[in-house]
């Protein structure tokens, strides 16, 4: 292990020691993907886990997952235990041996399992203990709670997020919007959609020789950079939205917070104090892009206390059936739906419908 440390540590000072210009793209570009190389090695040895790294993972539970980052004594734990209460779900899992403990909260019908992951900022990126089956659980989680000291939140933020960079999780980005097949032959056709201020045929081909790849089509829709083209030829990146819980604002003015207010992505909170916990469910709600479906069993009402939670890129009439149970799609016939989806009130629709945020639908079983 000490030897890839070495390597990545010798790689990022050449790295810090080259200029950044034209004539160093190229370069820049192949310490890069080496860089990326060895991290991926890091994070998955090539000999495999051994038995000793099994137990790390929490069972997902409830309809989301959210996991908490934070350097000590940011106010994780006080946060955690002031969101989820003290349920006895909390002190039910066994998970002390990566010293956290998950939680679990109910949000406009929704179960939201609430996880602590301490280990994350211990030497994790070096591969250090417990580092890798801790990030494992991190790349499992729909959205990251990034909670830091409002007094020094920059300077943490920025170490958090190259942290987790290292182990491929890209926090509020999309994934490249970059074309790229390899081929058995014809060599490197590269198509550029945008004028390129960094990436030119020679760059790319200088990232693509460090994979050994050879015959590729590459076609870039915007103005891309290395760093957008290996972790598209990487492929094991994970794109999740995070939320900046900037805490302990009994401890700031007003007008700085009035500042705090305007940074994207943030919320300034209290866990101590539970103040503006609203807005952080709110906004909790908005970046895990949920919806609610109702259920209606014939000659019944709606039942609006135990909503069937979609995501918003699977809501089709069949997820639905899905989430309920396997056989449902087999034996559908079609389903009657109320709300924002449909015309008429109710609508017969088939198993392909689109369903919006509160619909009811009753479905109906072929005899």
């Amino acid at each position: 292990m000490s030897t890839i440390l070495e390597k990545i540590a010798a790689i990022e000072s050449e790295m810090a020691r080259t200029q950044k210009n034209k004539a160093t793209a190229g370069h820049l570009g192949l310490l890069k993907a080496r860089l990326a190389k060895l991290r991926r090695e890091l994070i998955s040895p090539k000999g495999g886990g051994g038995a000793g790294e099994q137990g790390f993972e929490v069972a997902k539970t409830g309809d989301s997952r959210v996991g908490f980052v934070g350097f000590p004594s940011v106010g994780k734990s006080t946060l955690l235990s002031n969101l989820a209460g003290v349920y006895s779900e909390v002190a039910a899992y066994e998970f002390t041996t990566l010293t956290t403990v998950p939680g679990c909260i109910k949000y406009k019908g929704a179960k939201i399992q609430l996880l602590d992951l301490p280990g994350i900022i211990e030497g994790a990126k070096d591969g250090k203990g417990r580092g890798r089956q801790v990030i494992a659980v991190a790349r499992t989680c729909n959205l990251i709670f990034m909670v830091l000291d409002v007094l020094k939140p920059l300077h943490h933020k920025k170490l958090l997020e190259h942290e987790l960079e290292g182990f491929g999780i890209r926090l509020n980005k999309q994934p490249p919007n970059i074309h790229f097949r390899k081929k058995d032959k014809g060599g490197i056709n590269l198509n550029a959609t945008v004028a390129q201020t960094e990436l030119d045929l020679d760059t790319v081909k200088t990232i693509l020789s460090e994979y050994k790849i050879h015959n590729a089509d590459i076609t870039l829709r915007y103005d891309a950079n290395s760093d957008d083209l290996i972790d598209v030829i990487e492929g094991n990146r994970i794109y999740i939205p995070c939320i900046y819980l900037l805490n302990k604002i009994d401890q700031i003015s007003i007008e700085e917070l009035d500042v705090i207010y305007k940074i994207p992505h943030c919320v300034p909170i209290s866990a101590h104090h539970r103040w503006n916990f609203d807005d952080l469910l709110e906004l909790m709600w908005e970046y895990l892009r949920l919806i609610r479906i109702y259920t209606k069993p014939k000659g019944q009402l709606p039942d609006y206390s135990s909503p069937v939670v979609l995501h918003c890129e699977r809501t089709s009439v069949e997820d639905f059936c899905n989430k309920l149970h396997r056989s449902i799609a087999k034996e559908f016939k079609y389903a009657l739906v109320w709300g924002s989806s449909v015309k008429h009130q109710p609508q017969k629709v088939g198993i392909d419908h689109i369903l919006n945020d509160e619909d009811v639908v009753q479905i109906v079983k072929k005899i």
